[in-house]
C-alpha cells in the first residue's frame, strides 16, 4: 500500500519537553472538558519557563480517514469488491455496446466530490462463475490494456479512448469551477484511492481528475492480487520536436518501463493517423437557391405559394476526417522517425471516415418555422403595425347603417366594444386606400393579387364567366384516405386542401419574404375584407369542407367553417324566396301553403335521401321571422288554443281542422294514434353549429346554473329550443297528433308495446309512453303542451345566421398578427411535417423516419391542447430543423461521393449504402480501404483540395485525375506522375498505443501489461500510461 506524503498528514503529538509522569485526571461528566482543566491547571503549577503541550485524540476519526470511509461505502454499495470477471470483449463492442453509469456525492471536509461508476453493459455467462475460482488471475482491467479489438472507439469516454478500460470509476469535483491544483492535495486524493481500494478488495480501476476539467487530466491504480496498475498522464499544449514520432515515443516508453536486460521483447504498435478535409471549394453545393422572382411569374421554384422551400443555403458537411489506421505492427518493421516515415495513407490496411456537421446550418425550412414562431411574441395589434388605424368610425356616414343592422339583429345584439363591425363594412376599402398610398403598402398589388387569387381561385371563374364554383383539390395533395391527409385531426390545424391551411402557408413565406410583420398584418387586413364581401354578396368561402364547422381543426378553421354555413343559410333563404314568388301566387295563402307542404317536400326529400333536412331549401320566410298578417292571424286563431289544450281529445279534434304544412315524406307505415291517419315526417330546422369557444361558453353558463332543482329545471330548458322546434313542426305537419306520436317518431324507444288480448279475443299490440315520460311535468310534456302548430319555415330561427356572422366577422377583424401566428401554428408545423416526409421519400434515411415519427407523436401531445408552451412548441420545430439538416447532409455527401454519376448499379448501391452509414454512425469503415470505390473517391477528394492548395495555374494544367486513378503502379509512381503535390496533407492528429508484456519491477517479477497511449495535434500532447507492477516482494 502506497504511504502518503509526511506533509500530508498533521503532527499528531507535539512534545516541547522531556515526558514527566503526571498524577492521573480527576473523574468528571466531560472527559474532555476535565482533561483540558487538567493540563491548564499542571501547566500553571510548573515553572515559569515550561510550555503547555499539546495532545491529539487519536481515537476520533479525521476527515482523511472519513473520507477514505465513504469512499470505500460507495464501492460496498456498487458491489464492485472481489475479484473482478467477464468473457474477453468482441471487436467493436465499444461503439455499439451500450454503456451506463451510476453517480454519487461525498465529500472532504467541506469540498464535495462525485463519484461516477461507468461499465458497460455486458450479458452474464455461465463461464463468469467458474473463472471467479482463479485467483491469481489478472483483472479485467488489465487484461483489457492488452486486447487490441477495440482499439480507437469513436465514440466513448475519454479514459476508454486511452485505455481500453471496459468498466472504472472516477471521483471528480463536484462543482464544474472547483479543481485539484496543489500537489499536495493531489498526492492526497491518490492515497486515499490507494487506502480504499486496498481495504475493500476492489479490482476496479479508480481515478481522480486533477487540474482544470477542460484538460481531462486524471490519476489512478488498479490493484489485484499482489499486482498494482498505476494510471499516470503528461499534458502539454506544444509538442516537444523529438516525441512527434514513433522512434521517440519508444524511446519514453522504454526508459519507463526501466527494463534492466537486453535486449527489450519487441513492443505492439497499433498507429492512426487522421487527415482533414476542409476545402470543398471544388465541388458546388447541390441546394439551388431560391427564385424570388418565380413568385410572380407563377414558376414552380423555392418560392411557390402553397409550397415550403426546403434544404440548406450553406454545406451542412464542413470537414471530412479520414482515418487511416495500422491496427497490428512490431517494432523494428517500420521507421517513423523525424528524416523518413514509411506511414503510407494509401497503404493503411484500414480507412475510417467520419464528418463533421456545421454548425446550425442555415436551412430554409427551419429559417421558415423560426420566423413564423417569432410572430406569436409581438403584441402589436394590427392598426398599431400598419400606422392608423384601420378602421375609424365615419361619424354620421354609417350611423343610419349602424342603426339599420342593430335592428335588424335584434332582440339579440352582439356585445362588441367599441369597435363597430358595421363600420368595418363600410370603411374598410375606403379607409386603407385612403391612409396608405400605393408606395406605402407593405405588399405591391401584385403580390396580393397573385396570393388572392392563390387563396381563392373560384374568384378567377368569376371574373371570366360570373359563375362560382368550389376549387378542385390540388394534384399535389395527399388523398383524403391516406395518413398523411389526416395528420390534421392529431395536430388540431386543418386538412392540407383547406383555405386556413394556404393562408398560414401564405402568411408564412409573406413574413419571411414580403415585408414581415406588416406584410402579416396588410395580408390578414385584405383576407378580413374578402370574408365579409363574400358574406355580403353571398359567395360560399372555397377551401372549406360542407357541414358544421369540425372541432378536429383549430379555431380559425371553425370560424370560416361557421362563416360558410351562414352563407350557405342566406343563400337558402334567398333561393327559398326566389321559388316561393316565382311558383306561388303571393296574394293567395292557401295556395302558398299547399306549394309549401305538398307534393315539393316529398321531391326534395327523395332527392336528399335523409329525413330532417333543413327547411332552409325551401323556406319562403323572410329575413328572421315570417310576419305575414294572414298567417298570423291564423295562428291565434288556430295554434294558440291548441298549444294550451295540449294533448286533450279536443285540442286533437279541433287541430285536425287545420291544413297540415311542412310535410317531407311519410313515416312508413306508422299512423296517428287517434284520427288514423298517416304519419308524416316534418321538415325540421338543423340544430345551430358552433365552434369550440361557443361550445365552451356554453358549457360554462350551464355549470353556473347550479345542482338546485331550479337551476337544473332551467338548464333543461335552455337545452330544449331544439326539441321545442321539432314539437311545432310536427304538429304542423300532422294536425290531431298527440305526445305518443310525437315519441314513436323522435324517441321510438321511449314508446312501449306490448301483445294484448281484447274483449272479443283477438291479439292487439297497445302501446304506453315509458317511465320516464310518465314522470309528472317533466320536460317533453311541458314542450308538448307549450309547442304551437308551426311549421319550420314560420319559426323564429334557431341559428341566426346574420348574427353569427357578425360575430365571427368580427372575431377575425380583432386578430392580432400573433393571435393569428398562434392560431396557424399547428397549420405551418403540419405542413413542414408534410414537407421533411415527402423530401425523406427520396432518400430513404431510417434516422430521418424515426425523427418524423417522435415529431408526430411529440406535436400530437403538445397541440391539441390551447395555448401550448413556448419551450415545446420550439423542441418540435428544433426536431423538423434536425431532420431537415440530416437529408441536407445526405444530397451534399452523395453530391461529393457522385453517386448520380455512377454507371454501375452495384456501385452505386454500395456508396449509397455508405453514405447512409456516415449519417447513422459516428465513424464508417471504409471498404477496400484506399483501393475500394469508396476509397478511391475519397483519394480523390484530397488530391483535388492539394491541388486547389497549389495554385490555380498548376490545376489547370494538370491531367484529368479520373484517368490518373485508373494508371496502376506503387505510391511512388504516383506521385511522380502527380508532380511534387503530395496526395495527402500532414496529419491532423497522430494516434499511437504502445504495448508490451514484461515483469516489472524486478527481472525474476510476473509478467505484467505495460501500455501507453499518445496524441499528437497541433495544439496537444498528450501521454497516457498505464504502467503494472509485482508487489508480492516489493
Amino acid at each position: 500500500m502506497r504511504a502518503p506524503k509526511l506533509g500530508a498528514f498533521p503532527t499528531a503529538l507535539s512534545l516541547p519537553f522531556p515526558a514527566v509522569l503526571l498524577p492521573p485526571p480527576p473523574i468528571s461528566r466531560d472527559p474532555m472538558r476535565a482533561t483540558a482543566q487538567w493540563l491548564h491547571k499542571m501547566a500553571a503549577d510548573s515553572e515559569p519557563e515550561s510550555e503547555v503541550f499539546e495532545i491529539t485524540d487519536f481515537t476520533t476519526a479525521s476527515e482523511w480517514e472519513r473520507f477514505i470511509s465513504k469512499v470505500e461505502e460507495v464501492l460496498n454499495d456498487w458491489k464492485l469488491i472481489g475479484i473482478s470477471s467477464g468473457k474477453p470483449l468482441e471487436k467493436g463492442v465499444y461503439t455499439t455496446g451500450i454503456w451506463e453509469e451510476k453517480s454519487d456525492e461525498i465529500s472532504f471536509a467541506d469540498f464535495r466530490f462525485s463519484i461516477t461508476h461507468h461499465y458497460l453493459v455486458q450479458e452474464a455467462s455461465d463461464k463468469d462463475g467458474k473463472e471467479e475460482l482463479v485467483e491469481d488471475a489478472l483483472p479485467l482491467s488489465m487484461q483489457d490494456l492488452l486486447c487490441t479489438n477495440n482499439d480507437f472507439p469513436p465514440r466513448a469516454h475519454c479514459l476508454v479512448r486511452w485505455y481500453g478500460l471496459r468498466e472504472f470509476v472516477v471521483i471528480a469535483p463536484a462543482a464544474n469551477n472547483d479543481a485539484v491544483l496543489s500537489e499536495s492535495k493531489c498526492n492526497l486524493l491518490l492515497s486515499s484511492v490507494s487506502i480504499a481500494l486496498g481495504n475493500t478488495g476492489c479490482q476496479v480501476p479508480l481515478f481522480v481528475q486533477i487540474h482544470h476539467k477542460w484538460r481531462r487530466m486524471y490519476v489512478g491504480e488498479c490493484q489485484g492480487p499482489g499486482v498494482r496498475t498505476d494510471f499516470e498522464m503528461v499534458h502539454l499544449r506544444k509538442v516537444p520536436n523529438q516525441y512527434t514520432h514513433l522512434s521517440g515515443l519508444l524511446d519514453i516508453f522504454k526508459s519507463k518501463i526501466g527494463w534492466p536486460l537486453t535486449p527489450l521483447p519487441p513492443v505492439s504498435i497499433a498507429i492512426r493517423l487522421t487527415y482533414v478535409l476542409q476545402d470543398w471549394q471544388q465541388y458546388f453545393w447541390p441546394q439551388q437557391p431560391p427564385d424570388i422572382d418565380a413568385l410572380i411569374g407563377g414558376e414552380v421554384g423555392g418560392l411557390e405559394f402553397g409550397k415550403l422551400p426546403f434544404g440548406a443555403c450553406e454545406d451542412p458537411v464542413s470537414e471530412l476526417h479520414l482515418a487511416t489506421t495500422w491496427p497490428h505492427l512490431t517494432e523494428g518493421i517500420i521507421v517513423d522517425n523525424d528524416v523518413y516515415s514509411d506511414l503510407d495513407p494509401i497503404q493503411a490496411p484500414q480507412w475510417s471516415v467520419r464528418v463533421r456537421k456545421a454548425d446550425n446550418p442555415q436551412c430554409l425550412l427551419g429559417d421558415f418555422l423560426t420566423e413564423f414562431f417569432k410572430l406569436c411574441r409581438r403584441k402589436e395589434s394590427t392598426d398599431e403595425i400598419l400606422g392608423r388605424s384601420t378602421f375609424e368610425e365615419d361619424g354620421k356616414e354609417v350611423a343610419d347603417i349602424t342603426h339599420a343592422l342593430s335592428k335588424l339583429t335584434e332582440p339579440a345584439p352582439v356585445p362588441i366594444h367599441k369597435l363597430s363591425v358595421t363600420n368595418m363594412v363600410h370603411s374598410a376599402k375606403k379607409k386603407i386606400r385612403k391612409h396608405r398610398g400605393v408606395d406605402d403598402s407593405p405588399l405591391n398589388n401584385e403580390v396580393l393579387n397573385t396570393i388572392m387569387l392563390f387563396l381563392f381561385p373560384d374568384a378567377a371563374d368569376k371574373l371570366t364567366d360570373g359563375s362560382e364554383a368550389r376549387p378542385s383539390t390540388s394534384r399535389n395533395n395527399p388523398s383524403p384516405e391516406s395518413e398523411e391527409y389526416n395528420l390534421y385531426s392529431q395536430f388540431k390545424s386543418a386538412p392540407s386542401d383547406s383555405l386556413t391551411y394556404k393562408l398560414a402557408l401564405c402568411l408564412c413565406m409573406i413574413n419571411f419574404y414580403h415585408g414581415g410583420v406588416k406584410g402579416v398584418a396588410h395580408l390578414w387586413q385584405e383576407f378580413v375584407v374578402e370574408m365579409r364581401r363574400r358574406w355580403e354578396k353571398n359567395y360560399l368561402i372555397p377551401g372549406l369542407a360542407n357541414g358544421p364547422p369540425d372541432l378536429r381543426c383549430c379555431l380559425l378553421h371553425q370560424k370560416l367553417q361557421m362563416l360558410n354555413c351562414c352563407i350557405e343559410r342566406k343563400q337558402a333563404r334567398d333561393e327559398g324566396k326566389k321559388t316561393y314568388t316565382s311558383d306561388c301566387s303571393p296574394g293567395d295563402t292557401g295556395k302558398a301553403v299547399d306549394c309549401s307542404g305538398g307534393d315539393y317536400q316529398k321531391e326534395t326529400g327523395k332527392e336528399r335521401g335523409e329525413v330532417g333536412k333543413s327547411w332552409e331549401s325551401w323556406s319562403d320566410s323572410e329575413e328572421e321571422f315570417f310576419e305575414c298578417l294572414s298567417d298570423t292571424e291564423e295562428l291565434k286563431g288556430n295554434g294558440q288554443e291548441n298549444g294550451k289544450k295540449g294533448g286533450t281529445k279536443e285540442g286533437i279534434k279541433e287541430s285536425a281542422n287545420l291544413k297540415p304544412e311542412g310535410r317531407l315524406h311519410p313515416h312508413g307505415k306508422l299512423t296517428l294514434l287517434h284520427p288514423g291517419e298517416p304519419l308524416y315526417i316534418p321538415v325540421t330546422q338543423e340544430p345551430a353549429p358552433m365552434t369550440e369557444d361557443l361550445l365552451e361558453e356554453q358549457s360554462e353558463v350551464l355549470a353556473k346554473l347550479g345542482t338546485s332543482a331550479e337551476g337544473a329545471h332551467l338548464r333543461a330548458r335552455m337545452q330544449s329550443a331544439c326539441l321545442l322546434s321539432d314539437m311545432e313542426s310536427f304538429k304542423a305537419a300532422n294536425p290531431g297528433c298527440c305526445l305518443e306520436d310525437f315519441v314513436r317518431w323522435y324517441s321510438p324507444r321511449d314508446y312501449i308495446e306490448e301483445e294484448v288480448v281484447d274483449e272479443e279475443g283477438n291479439r292487439v299490440l297497445k302501446g304506453e309512453l315509458s317511465a320516464r315520460m310518465k314522470i309528472p311535468s317533466n320536460m317533453w310534456v311541458e314542450a308538448w303542451e307549450t309547442a304551437k302548430p308551426v311549421p319550420a319555415r314560420r319559426q323564429r330561427r334557431l341559428f341566426d345566421d346574420t348574427r353569427e356572422a357578425e360575430k365571427v366577422l368580427h372575431y377575425l377583424a380583432v386578430q392580432k398578427p400573433a393571435d393569428l401566428a398562434r392560431h396557424l401554428l399547428p397549420c405551418v408545423i403540419h405542413a413542414a411535417v408534410l414537407k421533411v416526409k415527402e423530401e425523406e421519400t427520396l432518400e430513404d434515411i431510417a434516422s430521418v423516419k424515426k425523427i418524423i415519427k417522435q415529431i408526430i407523436s411529440h406535436s400530437s401531445k403538445v397541440l391539441r391542447f390551447p395555448n401550448p408552451e413556448d419551450k415545446k412548441l420550439e423542441e418540435i420545430i428544433a426536431q423538423i430543423m434536425s431532420a431537415e439538416a440530416i437529408i441536407a447532409r445526405a444530397r451534399s455527401l452523395k453530391a461529393k461521393f457522385g453517386i448520380e454519376k455512377c454507371d454501375q448499379e452495384e456501385e452505386k448501391e454500395d456508396l449509397e449504402r455508405f453514405v447512409n452509414c456516415l449519417l447513422e454512425q459516428p465513424e464508417v469503415s471504409v471498404t477496400g480501404a484506399g483501393r475500394g470505390p469508396a476509397g478511391s473517391i475519397i483519394h480523390k477528394l484530397f488530391v483535388n483540395a492539394q491541388r486547389m492548395t497549389e495554385s490555380s495555374d498548376e490545376v489547370a494544367t494538370m491531367t484529368s485525375l479520373d484517368d490518373e486513378l485508373k494508371r496502376s503502379g506503387s505510391s511512388d509512381e504516383r506521385r511522380l506522375n502527380l508532380g511534387a503535390v503530395a496526395d495527402f496533407p500532414p496529419p491532423a492528429g497522430r494516434e499511437l498505443i504502445l504495448r508490451i508484456t514484461v515483469p516489472r519491477p524486478a527481472p525474476y517479477s510476473k509478467p505484467l501489461p505495460q501500455r501507453m497511449y499518445s496524441v499528437i495535434t497541433k495544439e496537444d500532447f498528450r501521454l497516457a500510461g498505464a504502467f503494472s507492477a509485482d508487489t508480492t516482494f516489493f
